[in-house]
C-alpha cells in the first residue's frame, strides 16, 4: 500500500525543554521482557532552522538510541521500536531534498526490532539534534546547509553521549522553508487490523472512539482472496449475507443485519451512488471497503436500517508506482489489470493514478458468459500547502445476461422428475452483444479540500454517474411451474428503447475543532444535494415454456403481453446535518448528531400523462452515542440512531404514504487484545416501521401498519496473531422477523435469506524468514445456517459450510498465487428471491495469478 500526505508548515513551535539524555554509542541489548515500542506516525515540519522529523509515539522515553556517521549520512538506530501506522501497516518514511544541503531523510524498519533513521547531506554529514518530547515523541532537528556553518565530513566530530549532534545555531531560515514537504509512506500492510474510519463521522476517527460497529475490508484482503466483486468481499463481514442475486447475476445488494438495503446503502467515497444496485461492481480501483452497521441517515440521508457500505477508491501517489497482474482460472476465466501512479511535475504538485482491468469468463451455468472492461484515471492537484483538489473518473462496461436462478422444486424441494442440474439456464442462448445484455456506467467527480488552519477545514465533493442499458436488452423471467414439475413458463422482458439511470451527488461540509473550557469538540456541519433520473421503455413478450429436465432452447419471441410502458422517475433530496464529537474527558466521549431532509419524487408517464405524480416528504434523523474507556485497550459504547426511506404512493383514500422509519439501539465492547489484534462485540435491536402491508378492507391497496424487527449479536476480530499470521473473522446471531402485518399468517415469520447463525473466517500465514521466506497459505471458512426462501416461509434453504484456500509466494516485488473456492465442491444454495428463483452457489473453482510491482 502507498499513500501520500502533505505536512503543513509550523510557524511557531515550542521547543522541547531538554535535550535527549538517551544518546549512546553502543546498542543496548533487548531483553525478552522489553516491549517493542510502536511508532505510529512520522511527520516532517519546516522550522526556522531547517526541518524537524518527528517519530510519533506515546512511549518516547522508552526509546533507546544509537547514532553514528557514514560517508555523508548521519544514522540513528532505535533497537526497540517498529514503524506501524494506526491501521497496522508497516511503512517507510522518505522525504527527498526537504531543505537546502540535505539530499534525503528516510525512516525505515531496519529489522524486526529496529528503526533506522538516515539523514544524508549533499557535501557532508548533516547537523542533527535529537530531542525527547513527552507530547510528541522523538524529534530529529535537521539544520539546513544554507543556514549552518557546520564542519565538513572529514572534520566533524562524532556526537558523544549526552550531547547534541551539533551546537552550531543557524542564522537564517532554510532555503526551502516555504515549500511543502511531502511525507511518502510506502510499504505493505501485513495485518487486517484497521484502526481508523471516515464513514461513520466524516472525520478520520479511531474505530475505538465510534459508538457503532464498523468493519473495514483492507486492500490486502481483496488481493489475497482475488476479489473482483464487492459482494464477494462483503462475505468477510459478520451480519452480512449474500445479495438476493449471486455470482450468477451481476448486482450487489447485500442483506445487513437481517434487512435487504435499497440502492442508497452503497456509497462511493462518502457520496450516494444508486447505480451500484443496477450495475456490476469492480474492485480494481478500491483501496478498502468500510461497512457501517446500523443507520447512517444522520450524515447521508435516506438509506437502509441495516447498514451502509462505503467504497473508498485508490488515490495518486507522490512516488512512481507500477503494478501489473494476470489471472487465469476455471470456466475460461481470464483477467488482467494495471495500476500505475506517480507525479506529473517535478515539484509533485500534480499526481496521477490509473487503474484498468479487462476480464472475460464463462460460468458453471450453461451458455452464461461475461465480459468486463474497466478504466479509472485520477488526477490530484496540490494547489498550495493547504488546498488540494482531486478529479476522479471511471468507466465500466459489462456484457452479461441476466439469470433468474432455478425453481425451489427440484433444488431445495423434491421434484418427481429428480434434481435440476445446477448448471441449468432457464434463459436462452442469445449472443450477448446481439441481445443487448450489457450495461455501461461512467462516473465523474471531484473532491476539494481546503484547510484554513490546524483546526478548521472545508470539504466539497461532487459525483455524477451515467449508466445506460442499450436497446434490445432481454431479460427472461420465470412465471409458473407445471404441476408435474417439468415445464417452466416464462416471460421475456425487453427494453426496445434501452434504459438509463443517472445520479448527481454534491456534499459540502466544514470540520472544526474547538474547546469550551476543558471540553474538546470536533464538529461537522454541512448540506448535501442528490438527484436521480431513472427511466426507460419496456415491453413484455411471451416465449415457449422450458422443459427443465430436457431443455430445447429457442430464440423465437411471442406476442406482446400486457401494455408497454415508457416512463421516467426523478428523485431529489436536500439535507442539512450537524454533528459534534465531544471529548468530556480523555476516556469519556459523546457523539451527538441530527439531520433534516426534504425529499421528493416526480413520476412522468410518456404514454399516459394522467399517471404523472409528485410526492414530497420531510424527515428528521437523530443520533446519540457515548464511549467510555475504563482502560486504554477497552471501549464500552452505547448508541441510538434513526433512519428513514421515502415510500411512494397513496392509500385508498389518497393519503400520501409516510416515510418508512428505522430505529436502532446498540451497545458493545471494542478491545485491543494486544497491539496487533482488535475485536468488537455488539448487541443491537432494530425496528423497521411504516412497512407497507395489504389493506384488508380494500383489496389491491396498501396501508402502512407493518413492522419488522431484528435483534442480534455480532463478534468481529481482526489483526496479526503472530508474525506473519493474520486473521479476520466474525460470528453473527440474527433474529429477524415480521412483528406486525395485516396478514396474520406472516406475523412471527422469519425474514427471508436471513440465517440465525453465521460465521466467517479467513486466515493467512506467510513464512517470515529462512529458505521458504515469502511462502504463504490461506484458509477461509464460511458457515451460513438455515434460511427461509421467502417471506411466507414456504420453503427453506439448507445450511452450508464452504471452504476456500490459497497458496502464494512473495519475494521482492513478485507474487505468485493459487486461489481455490469451494475446495470440497459442496452443493449449496446461496440465496433465493422466491419459489421460482433459487440461486445455487458456485462449484469448485481454481484461479492462478501472477503479479509484479515496481
Amino acid at each position: 500500500m502507498k499513500s501520500t500526505a502533505e505536512i503543513r508548515e509550523v510557524n511557531k513551535r515550542e521547543r522541547p525543554i531538554s535535550n535527549a539524555q538517551i544518546l549512546v554509542q553502543t546498542p543496548t541489548p533487548i531483553t525478552p521482557a522489553q516491549k517493542i515500542v510502536q511508532v505510529t506516525g512520522v511527520k516532517a515540519n519546516p522550522t526556522d532552522k531547517g526541518v524537524e522529523v518527528i517519530l510519533q509515539t506515546s512511549l518516547g522515553e522508552q526509546l533507546q538510541i544509537t547514532n553514528r556517521s557514514a560517508a555523508n549520512s548521519f544514522i540513528v538506530d532505535i533497537p526497540n521500536a517498529q514503524l506501524r501506522l494506526p491501521s497496522g501497516e508497516v511503512f517507510t518514511f522518505r522525504s527527498d531534498k526537504p531543505i537546502a544541503g540535505i539530499t534525503g531523510i528516510t525512516v525505515t524498519n531496519f529489522d524486526a526490532n529496529t528503526i533506522r533513521v538516515t539523514v544524508t547531506g549533499e557535501a557532508g554529514v548533516p547537523t542533527v539534534e535529537l530531542f525527547d518530547s513527552p507530547n510528541e515523541g522523538l524529534i530529529f532537528s535537521v539544520a539546513s546547509a544554507a543556514a549552518s556553518s557546520q564542519p565538513s565530513a572529514q572534520t566533524q566530530p562524532t556526537p558523544q553521549p549526552n550531547q547534541p549532534a551539533s551546537e552550531t545555531q543557524p542564522t537564517q531560515p532554510a532555503a526551502s522553508s516555504d515549500e511543502p514537504i511531502e511525507l511518502v509512506v510506502t510499504g505493505e500492510q501485513d495485518g487486517y487490523r484497521v484502526e481508523d474510519s471516515s464513514t461513520s463521522t466524516k472525520t478520520d476517527t479511531p474505530l475505538r472512539d465510534i459508538p457503532q460497529s464498523i468493519q473495514v475490508i483492507p486492500r490486502q484482503l481483496i488481493e489475497e482472496q482475488r476479489i473482483t466483486r464487492v459482494s464477494d468481499a462483503l462475505r468477510n463481514v459478520s451480519g452480512i449475507q449474500e445479495p438476493a442475486s449471486t455470482t450468477r447475476n451481476i448486482f450487489d445488494v447485500p442483506i445487513i443485519r437481517g434487512f435487504t438495503p435499497n440502492s442508497d446503502a452503497i456509497l462511493r467515497n462518502g457520496l450516494r451512488e444508486r447505480t451500484s444496485s443496477r450495475i456490476p461492481s469492480e474492485t480494481a480501483n478500491l483501496e478498502r471497503i468500510e461497512v457501517l452497521k446500523g443507520p447512517a441517515s444522520v450524515l447521508y440521508g435516506q438509506g437502509s436500517l441495516g447498514g451502509t457500505v462505503n467504497l473508498i477508491t485508490k488515490q495518486p501517489l507522490s512516488s512512481p508506482y507500477y503494478s501489473v497482474e494476470g489471472t487465469v482460472g476455471s470456466y475460461d476465466f481470464y483477467r488482467s489489470s494495471l495500476d500505475i501512479s506517480g507525479p506529473l511535475t517535478s515539484d509533485k504538485t500534480l499526481l496521477y493514478r490509473l487503474n484498468a482491468a479487462v476480464e472475460t469468463s464463462g460460468s458453471f451455468v450453461d451458455f452464461l458468459e461475461r465480459q468486463r472492461y474497466f478504466v479509472s484515471p485520477v488526477l490530484t492537484w496540490q494547489i498550495d500547502r493547504n488546498t488540494k483538489i482531486s478529479f476522479e473518473s471511471e468507466y465500466l462496461a459489462t456484457q452479461q445476461p441476466d439469470d433468474s436462478g432455478l425453481p425451489a422444486r427440484g433444488t431445495v424441494l423434491s421434484n418427481p422428475n429428480g434434481k435440476i442440474p445446477r448448471n441449468r439456464n432457464i434463459g436462452e442462448p442469445f449472443d450477448v452483444s446481439e441481445s443487448g445484455n450489457n450495461r455501461n456506467v461512467l462516473r465523474l467527480g471531484y473532491n476539494f479540500e481546503h484547510r484554513f488552519n490546524e483546526d478548521w477545514q472545508v470539504r466539497n465533493a461532487f459525483q455524477a454517474s451515467f449508466s445506460n442499458y442499450p436497446n434490445n436488452r432481454i431479460y427472461i423471467l420465470p412465471t409458473s411451474l407445471s404441476e408435474d414439475g417439468r415445464l417452466l413458463s416464462r416471460t421475456v422482458r425487453t427494453f426496445p428503447a434501452g434504459g438509463y439511470d443517472n445520479t448527481y451527488s454534491l456534499d459540502t461540509y466544514v470540520v472544526g475543532k474547538f474547546k469550551t473550557g476543558s471540553i474538546q469538540h470536533q464538529i461537522v456541519a454541512g448540506f448535501d444535494l442528490f438527484r436521480e433520473v431513472f427511466g426507460g421503455a419496456q415491453i413484455n413478450r411471451s416465449i415457449a415454456p422450458l422443459d427443465l429436465f430436457n431443455p430445447v432452447y429457442t430464440q423465437t419471441l411471442g406476442g406482446i403481453i400486457g401494455d408497454p410502458f415508457d416512463d421516467e422517475t426523478t428523485s431529489d433530496s436536500l439535507g442539512f446535518y450537524l454533528q459534534d464529537q465531544i471529548a468530556l474527558y480523555n476516556n469519556l466521549k459523546l457523539l451527538l448528531g441530527g439531520r433534516f431532509d426534504i425529499v421528493n419524487q416526480t413520476f412522468e408517464d410518456f404514454i399516459d400523462s394522467s399517471n404523472n405524480d409528485f410526492q414530497q416528504n420531510e424527515a428528521f434523523s437523530p443520533r446519540v452515542g457515548i464511549v467510555y474507556q475504563p482502560i486504554p485497550a477497552i471501549s464500552l459504547y452505547a448508541s441510538y440512531s434513526r433512519s428513514f426511506q421515502q415510500v411512494i404512493g397513496t392509500t385508498f383514500d389518497n393519503s400520501l404514504f409516510q416515510p418508512e422509519k428505522g430505529t436502532q439501539y446498540e451497545v458493545g465492547i471494542k478491545t485491543d487484545l494486544n497491539d496487533k489484534v482488535s475485536a468488537t462485540l455488539a448487541f443491537y435491536d432494530l425496528t423497521r416501521s411504516n412497512v407497507l402491508t395489504n389493506d384488508p378492507n380494500n383489496p389491491g391497496e396498501s396501508i402502512q401498519t407493518g413492522e419488522q424487527k431484528s435483534r442480534g449479536i455480532e463478534l468481529n476480530i481482526g489483526g496479526e496473531i503472530l508474525p506473519g499470521w493474520n486473521i479476520i473473522g466474525g460470528y453473527a446471531y440474527t433474529d429477524a422477523s415480521v412483528t406486525k402485518d395485516t396478514n396474520s399468517q406472516l406475523v412471527d415469520n422469519i425474514l427471508n435469506n436471513v440465517p440465525k447463525h453465521a460465521f466467517t473466517l479467513w486466515t493467512t500465514y506467510k513464512i517470515p524468514e529462512g529458505d521458504l521466506r515469502g511462502l504463504g497459505f490461506g484458509l477461509g471458512l464460511y458457515y451460513v445456517g438455515d434460511r427461509q426462501g421467502d417471506l411466507a416461509n414456504t420453503f427453506e434453504l439448507p445450511s452450508y459450510l464452504r471452504t476456500d484456500a490459497a497458496v502464494f509466494y512473495e519475494r521482492n516485488n513478485f507474487r505468485l498465487a493459487l486461489n481455490i473456492k469451494n475446495l470440497f465442491d459442496i452443493d449449496y444454495y446461496a440465496s433465493a428471491q422466491r419459489n421460482l428463483s433459487v440461486f445455487p452457489g458456485e462449484p469448485l473453482t481454481v484461479q492462478g495469478t501472477i503479479s509484479w510491482e515496481f
